[in-house]
């Protein structure tokens, strides 16, 4: 368990035990199942119109042509969007038959797929096929860089990650993929 923040003990009692009292909250959703079973369900922080990432990443995987390669799953965030406060923009790595065919084709039928599956709130503002995601040397795919593209931020910082390069790949791909309906 850790014991404080180095330098910020009252920063590490804010962050993580000030939610519920006299409890540790890391920002992990989990649910227990009937058999006892705990289940992992994502970042609560990561919630968009009342959706999970847990919720929004199953139907894209569930697509042959969208899955992500060396990731479970697509990459999901919320972006600042005028007009709806907050859209959904799903970062893709397109394998198999996607990685040849025509990606402004795949993009919308992922979109429509998604819109079918859980509801036209659920369908990506935007969809952005990428080359690789943003992942620290432990693995960790980091998504605060990806919001920073998808809400057209200067990055922050990206030494941690295993190959800063993919930021530029991602950040060149944003213009293409136009925000759609």
């Amino acid at each position: 368990m850790l014991r404080t923040i180095w330098g910020d003990d009252q920063r590490f009692l804010d962050t993580y035990w000030s939610r519920f009292e006299g409890r540790y909250f890391a920002g992990d959703g989990a649910k227990k199942d009937d058999d006892g079973d705990i289940w992992l369900l994502g970042r609560v922080d990561d919630v968009m119109a009342r959706l999970g990432p847990q919720h929004l990443h199953r139907p894209r995987s569930s697509r042959p042509s969208s899955r992500t390669r060396g990731s479970p799953r697509p990459r999901v965030v919320g972006a600042t969007d005028p007009q709806t406060t907050q859209a959904i923009c799903a970062f893709v790595i397109l394998r198999g038959e996607g990685e040849n065919a025509d990606e402004a084709a795949l993009v919308e039928e992922l979109r429509a797929h998604v819109g079918k599956q859980l509801g036209p709130i659920a369908k990506p503002k935007r969809v952005l096929p990428v080359a690789e995601l943003p992942k620290t040397r432990s693995g960790k795919i980091m998504r605060r860089l990806l919001r920073d593209v998808a809400e057209h931020r200067t990055l922050g910082d990206v030494t941690t990650l295993t190959d800063s390069s993919v930021m530029d790949l991602i950040q060149a791909k944003l213009p293409a993929a136009p925000a759609e309906d």
